[in-house]
């Protein structure tokens, strides 16, 4: 009886032993499982992340080429003043912000090119010629109320005194703000400093989804005041004095076709309103260009977008006056 006792007391054992030795090996199954599900996941996440850097860069390079193109183009029409330079596919150049596109291997860039003459230019804005800004704001679907307060708040932020307009701000208004400071009077350096103004937001100055920002339409780095209607977009045209959006419309349809060459051609096209507003227009460029240039991989929309302001100097030189990589095209 005792013998029979050892040996049932030597198998519980033994097979307890069995089934600790079986639970460990369980254990460290999940173990190594877990760790090569880990390895195989950091390699797989490694991987995709190689190939999405890897893309970024070609993205990059492709908007970088758009830039370069879009200087190469500018260049063109300065030594070939009667002419028009050609992309593949036979579309025209245009100094208007229109887009371009051309391609390398399956993938894409595309750049556009716009004479900083055709904006308004909010360094020179004076009481006598803002209404073309205030109009621009209106047809944009900014409030009247809005548009004034910003209208004479731009004038107040570069004048030299500190009397306050009507609708405008000094120093009295923004050494009031959470985070003071005080009204420049200066010129405006960059068109973002205009978010320092009164009135001016994010969304008014960049646009929304559904409307374009004021930023698309301004300029600090031209001298005069008059706008160029061979590069000015729609939104700038209609809002000259007394143009309504069909004339606009004419207008830029006839750029498709050919550049206005003087006061005689506008006149064609939409008659003697014309000579109402002809002190604040002409025909000439600038020698300062916004280009935009965006990279984009075969099938894809969005892309790598770079930004840039330059200025073309004598002896086929340039210099960059903005850069700024990336950048959200402005459309």
């Amino acid at each position: 009886m005792k013998w029979q006792g050892t040996g049932r007391i030597t198998s519980t054992l033994f097979s307890s032993e069995k089934g600790l030795a079986l639970i460990m090996v369980l254990w460290v199954l999940t173990i190594l499982t877990v760790l090569s599900l880990s390895f195989t996941f950091m390699a797989r996440t490694e991987v995709h992340s190689t190939i999405a850097f890897r893309d970024g860069i070609e993205k990059k390079l492709l908007a970088e080429g758009g830039i370069e193109r879009g200087i190469i183009e500018i260049f063109y029409r300065s030594a070939n003043k009667n002419q028009v330079s050609a992309v593949e596919g036979s579309e025209i150049v245009r100094i208007d912000g229109r887009e371009n596109e051309g391609e390398v291997g399956e993938d894409k860039y595309s750049f556009s090119i716009a004479d900083e003459s055709g904006k308004i230019n909010i360094n020179a804005l004076t009481d006598a010629n803002s209404i073309i800004f205030n109009n621009l704001m209106v047809n944009l679907g900014i409030p009247g109320e809005t548009a004034n307060t910003i209208v004479d708040s731009v004038l107040d932020w570069k004048d030299e005194d500190n009397l306050r307009r009507l609708n405008g701000a000094e120093d009295s208004y923004y050494e009031a703000l959470p985070v003071p400071y005080k009204a420049k009077n200066g010129n405006f350096d960059t068109i973002e400093e205009l978010l320092l103004v009164r009135g001016v937001t994010p969304e008014i100055l960049f646009g929304n989804g559904g409307h374009p920002g004021l930023a698309n339409f301004l300029t600090v780095y031209t001298k005069g005041s008059t706008i160029n209607l061979n590069a000015a977009a729609k939104e700038v045209i209609a809002a000259l004095p007394n143009m309504t959006s069909s004339m606009a419309d004419k207008i830029v349809e006839f750029r498709e076709t050919a550049e206005l060459k003087g006061q005689q051609d506008v006149i064609a096209i939409i008659g003697d309103v014309f000579r109402t507003f002809v002190p604040y227009v002409g025909f000439a460029e600038s020698n300062i260009y916004t280009i935009e240039g965006k990279g984009m991989k075969k099938n894809e929309k969005k892309g790598y977008a770079i930004r840039a302001v330059v200025a073309i100097e004598a002896n086929n030189q340039h210099s960059y006056l903005y850069y700024k990589s990336p950048s959200d095209v402005r459309k």
